[in-house]
């Protein structure tokens, strides 16, 4: 059985700080730092694997070349594909187009050519993640597209030697639907893989978004969708007995997974049997480099142990209700106020090269026909003006649910109180009084802070130096119309909280 690492780096570009790699000190990471990234990653804070992003940006298709060229020694003693792994976010051809696909694929194969005339023993890169996975097909297609080009270029290109044709998926599952319908889609998936290769897969690692759920549903369904998908991944194996991995992605605030250096007790508590988790830019960068090494080191040692986490059918019905209702609040909600978020968004800095939502190359994501941000973008935003958007129908919702069902969302969500109460301490209270003036939708938010505070029986509002410091920029930035104003203030609080969003 190869290694399964417990920590992931990714390029979400979430950071506030500058990377401690960069001479330039600067926040943003060009496509062409990327490789000196993924280095200092293995190399400087003990990451098991890095994952090498092709969807919705620009990536370099040289990245094989370069690190065995530049860093053939460290390479050589812990080699790629065995010690230290490259993972490749594959483009999903349903939702963008998929010229980046072919490259990506073809790069797979020369890696494999490449580490064998260096005398590295095995394939550098074998598994790729795909998005927005919904269909088991889906996986099937991938599947037989690197079939068909592993053996034309090992008929056509490179006669003298054959590459490996099997390559190994990861599903990422995004929306809250498809994570509550993951066992249906794994078993779907051994089926075909059974039919196609005459034999289940040895093993299945599965990569839940904690951002996009909560983006496309809000925080609770968020919340709940990734615990009950998580059981579900468990359910399938005992019924198959096919070995899983999950993997979480989670940035460093709460809306998005909640996974920072100082918070890893806490993710480790609500999210038992995760085998990997996203070592995003903000964890990475936005705290000292000792404090995050300490962490990662961490979770290396103890993903692996925790004994993975189960919920009762009878819970799991109960709390896909109290889902439903969240996310039609939010929903509801959200539609109404995203046309006035805009120019905040546009404000946001840029932290990566990324393709933008226009022309060709665009894969844009939409919710009641409204172009919606990036998640990051969406709560950098919300974060910015005072309203951290885990609040967002979440006091309605509350209001609405009965004391049991209340208990057995804390039962299942031991964190929620302390969760929500950290999170409210970035709450601007006088800016939202304002928003609820001149619009029943802002003042349906407001209500749910309120509602928040008095059904849980807590109090937000910021508590220490940088967090009153970070309410008096929220302010400044809902009084300026300023674009580069408005993006510096957001910069400025975005390295208080130490997380751009």
């Amino acid at each position: 059985m190869r290694k399964i690492p417990g920590t992931m780096a990714t390029q979400h570009p979430d950071n506030a700080l500058p990377p401690y790699w960069d001479e330039r000190q600067r926040p943003f990471i060009s496509v062409y730092q990327e490789i000196k990234e993924a280095v200092t990653c293995f190399k400087d804070l003990g990451v098991g694997e890095y994952m090498w992003d092709w969807e919705g940006k620009h990536a370099d298709a040289a990245v094989i070349d370069r690190l065995f060229s530049d860093h053939h020694d460290y390479f050589a003693k812990h080699q790629l594909g065995r010690d230290k792994f490259l993972t490749f976010r594959i483009p999903n051809i349903w939702e963008e187009k998929g010229y980046n696909l072919l490259q990506a694929m073809t790069v797979i194969l020369s890696s494999e050519d490449f580490a064998r005339d260096l005398k590295l023993n095995g394939r550098p890169l074998f598994e790729v993640i795909l998005p927005m996975t919904e269909r088991a097909d889906q996986l099937m297609h991938i599947h037989r597209l690197f079939e068909k080009l592993a053996y034309f270029k090992s008929n056509e290109f490179t006669t003298d030697v054959t590459n490996t044709d099997y390559l190994e998926l990861i599903p990422l599952i995004e929306s809250v639907e498809s994570q509550l319908a993951i066992d249906d889609l794994l078993n779907d998936y051994v089926k075909f893989h059974k039919q196609h290769f005459g034999q289940p897969p040895e093993y299945v690692r599965t990569f839940l978004a904690c951002s996009d759920s909560a983006l496309s549903s809000g925080f609770l369904a968020g919340i709940i969708g990734n615990k009950i998908g998580l059981a579900r991944v468990y359910e399938f194996s005992a019924q198959t007995g096919i070995p899983v991995f999950p993997i979480f992605g989670s940035g460093s605030l709460l809306f998005r997974g909640g996974l920072a250096p100082n918070t890893v007790d806490r993710f480790m508590q609500e999210f038992p049997g995760v085998r990997t988790v996203s070592i995003q830019s903000s964890f990475r960068y936005d705290y000292p480099k000792t404090t995050v090494k300490k962490a990662i080191i961490k979770l290396e040692k103890e993903l692996p142990k925790a004994k993975p986490l189960k919920i009762a059918s009878k819970d799991q019905q109960q709390l896909i209700a109290i889902a439903e209702k969240s996310a039609k609040l939010y929903k509801e909600t959200f539609g109404k106020i995203i046309a006035n978020m805009q120019p905040v968004f546009n404000n946001v800095p840029k932290r990566r090269d990324r393709r933008q939502h226009i022309g060709l190359l665009a894969y844009a994501r939409s919710m009641g026909g409204q172009t919606m941000p990036r998640a990051i973008t969406f709560t950098a935003g919300f974060y910015s003006i005072g309203l951290p958007p885990e609040f967002i129908g979440l006091g309605r919702t509350l209001k609405n649910i009965d004391k049991k069902d209340l208990q057995l969302l804390k039962d299942h969500y031991p964190n929620l109180t302390t969760d929500l109460e950290a999170a409210g301490r970035f709450i601007n209270r006088e800016n939202l009084k304002k928003f609820a003036k001149g619009s029943s939708d802002w003042k349906d938010i407001k209500a749910d802070v309120e509602l928040t505070e008095k059904i849980l029986g807590i109090t937000f509002g910021p508590q220490t130096k940088d967090e009153i410091a970070h309410q008096r920029l929220s302010t400044l930035l809902t009084q300026t119309e300023d674009a580069a104003k408005g993006s510096k203030l957001i910069n400025e609080m975005a390295i208080l909280r130490k997380s751009l969003g």
